[in-house]
């Protein structure tokens, strides 16, 4: 069983974002922007937490990568928060992309790093459970 870190919707409502931010002309079209990508990010960010990381804790403590997780999680949050009270469309615009920039990157390490290890470390039947608890919150 494969798991995946960005699901195609993200890569597809990120490429809708940025299309969007580079027409934005005013700091509110950019904070509306930002509070759409943090409502995504928050529901994935709790479905982690709950479901894969507590799985898996022991393992990826060890190596630091939880860690980074987290902190990639709290960076990721203080960007978008930051939009919001930017003082220019264009501070704004600079600090959504970052954060879009930065999730990537995240989901990509999830993917690259963190998923073969639950896959490693946990029985198929964990794993099975694991995607259908995480499908039944995702929808």
């Amino acid at each position: 069983m494969t798991l995946v870190a960005a699901p195609p919707t993200f890569d597809r409502v990120f490429a809708e974002v940025e299309r969007a931010l580079a027409r934005a002309t005013t700091p509110g079209e950019v904070q509306n922007l930002a509070r759409l990508v943090e409502a995504l990010l928050t529901e994935h960010g709790a479905t982690e937490t709950e479901l894969a990381y507590l799985a898996v804790d022991h393992v990826l403590q060890d190596r630091g990568q939880l860690d980074r997780l987290h902190q990639d999680h709290r960076e990721i949050d203080a960007s978008l928060r930051a939009v919001q009270s930017a003082p220019d469309a264009a501070e704004a615009r600079r600090l959504l992309a970052a954060a879009l920039q930065a999730s990537r990157q995240h989901m990509l390490l999830e993917e690259r790093a963190i998923f073969p290890v639950l896959e490693r470390a946990l029985q198929p039947v964990t794993l099975v459970e694991l995607a259908a608890a995480w499908m039944e919150r995702t929808g």
